[in-house]
């Protein structure tokens, strides 16, 4: 509490943070970070995994898989110890963490914008799968019936969301996250066993598809963007333990790194098994999303399908809360509105139909994952937790924890560097025969 606050002020200001989404309920368990987590986690960015390996090729493929696994493992580790690391203090979004480090005005500059295009760009890449993936789902059960624009599908799969994203908190979409988490898992299943079953195809190739110098550069770029999108959970990773209770003797950090190292496993047995397994059956000829090289068994391709659009419904509002928690924080707090449903059902709705205008203009799929995988989401995932740790734990120059952090460091810029590059190139690429709203 601060010290010249009045009473009512301070009540006042409890009353707000009980309304807000993310600190409203403070009673979630173990378990509900662990899918939360994965759900965050485990984008659809892992159905593009064997067409990143097949840019990277065998060796590097497999080092930047487990390379990133590690660093964000690291991160993610040091993003929970941070949480609490000041007595009777909760750091409940990434931003008070990156205040508390960089200082009021410029920690908030340094992450909340990153944050935000992090957030709102991971929900319209999730606007535009979800379309796709219905799409592919009538495609698949009726081949013949005529053919539907994605742009409809995407309306179709946004109406989801103008329901859902009134659901208050955290914890209200638990349910909804628990699904998503045990989709992604299974859909993963289906991509490589699918694979798998297919056998090595007869005319195999694992060289680079581009025959240029520039080319292979270039695609080794956006594989290493689409990469870095596909281990980016940590956006949400404070607000996610900002639900969980906590007292001096039992801190939030145990049960939330219980459910982390859960979350971890299940994202290794989703990620390996399908960048590995795809890239070995198809080689350099497996389409940007694993799911379109499997064309037979049908029935399989649609449940697959299916359950990539209920897993992205989860992650959208996964995403999405934290948004409006900073919406309706800067509304409320800044602008004196009074918090009432109103207030939310008009900002939540709005959020929803740009998102989804914005999705339905731009749909080049890979490009935008490179592209964004680049530049907002590797900061925030591969760096600027070390970059604070650093500043606040002020560890031995030298000592391991330095060294680690610094190759963290240097690795996450060189990643923010190139991924864009990548993606950028893709969407030129792409954007000579694609036309608006298709």
């Amino acid at each position: 509490m601060a010290p010249n606050m009045t009473e009512e002020e301070a009540a006042r200001q409890k009353a707000i943070d009980d309304w807000l989404p993310i600190t409203a309920s403070r009673n979630a368990k173990w378990w509900y970070s662990a899918f939360h987590n994965v759900t965050a986690m485990v984008g659809a960015g892992v159905l593009s995994l064997p067409y990143a390996m097949s840019h990277l090729g065998w060796g590097p493929g497999v080092t930047v898989l487990v390379l990133s696994w590690v660093i964000t493992f690291y991160t993610l580790w040091q993003m929970v110890e941070m949480h609490e690391m000041v007595p009777g203090k909760r750091f409940d979004r990434y931003h008070e963490l990156g205040q508390y480090a960089f200082g009021e005005k410029l920690g908030l500059w340094i992450v909340v914008p990153q944050q935000l295009v992090v957030e709102i760009s991971t929900d319209i890449v999730y606007m535009v799968t979800g379309g796709r993936s219905l799409k592919k789902f009538h495609d698949v059960v009726c081949p013949n019936c005529k053919s539907i624009r994605t742009t409809y599908f995407i309306m179709i799969f946004a109406s989801v969301h103008f329901v859902l994203s009134h659901l208050p908190n955290f914890n209200s979409i638990s349910g909804i996250s628990l699904a998503a988490a045990v989709m992604s898992l299974t859909y993963s299943t289906i991509a490589w066993t699918a694979s798998a079953a297919k056998g090595v195809q007869p005319d195999v190739d694992y060289s680079y598809s581009a025959k240029s110098a520039a080319g292979i550069t270039f695609n080794v770029f956006t594989a290493l963007g689409d990469v870095a999108f596909a281990y980016a959970g940590h956006n949400v990773v404070l607000e996610i333990q900002a639900t969980i209770p906590s007292t001096p003797e039992k801190p939030s950090k145990g049960p939330m790194w219980k459910g982390v190292i859960i979350a971890y496993i299940i994202v290794a047995i989703c990620y390996f098994p399908v960048g590995l397994v795809g890239y070995w059956m198809f080689g350099n000829s497996v389409a940007d999303n694993i799911l379109l090289s499997l064309e037979k068994p049908a029935w399989l391709i649609a449940a697959a399908n299916m359950f990539v659009v209920i897993h992205v419904i989860g992650s959208y509002q996964i995403y999405a809360i934290p948004v409006f928690d900073m919406m309706e924080t800067f509304l409320v707090k800044k602008l004196k509105f009074k918090p009432s449903f109103t207030l939310r059902f008009i900002t939540r709705n709005i959020y929803v139909a740009l998102t989804m205008m914005v999705g339905i203009s731009i749909p080049f799929f890979g490009g935008l994952l490179g592209f964004f995988g680049g530049l907002v989401l590797a900061p925030t995932t591969y760096y600027l937790p070390c970059i604070m740790w650093l500043i606040i734990y002020k560890p031995k120059p030298f000592s391991i924890t330095w060294i680690a952090n610094w190759i963290c460091i240097v690795l996450g810029v060189a990643l923010m560097i190139v991924g864009p590059i990548g993606g950028l190139r893709t969407i030129i690429l792409s954007a000579k025969d694609y036309e608006f709203f298709s």
